[in-house]
């Protein structure tokens, strides 16, 4: 068992991601391909046509309701 905690463990050039390199800006535009990756499903030309239809009549709502 090791005695040494997490904190010990990390190299000294570990570091956390800065926040707004891990989101979108509210200001860019979302793809049909972000919607869908944000949905879990596959990247494929059917669930890019759903994506597109989903944008077209609820806009950047369509993501917003997937994000916690």
């Amino acid at each position: 068992m090791s005695t040494t905690t997490p904190d010990e463990s990390r190299s000294s050039d570990d570091h956390c991601t800065p926040d707004a390199l891990l989101h979108t800006a509210p200001s860019q535009d979302v793809t049909a391909e972000d919607l869908v990756m944000a949905a879990g499903r596959d990247v494929t030309p059917k669930n890019l046509d759903w994506a597109r239809r989903k944008l077209d009549t609820e806009g950047r709502a369509a993501i917003e309701k997937l994000l916690p």
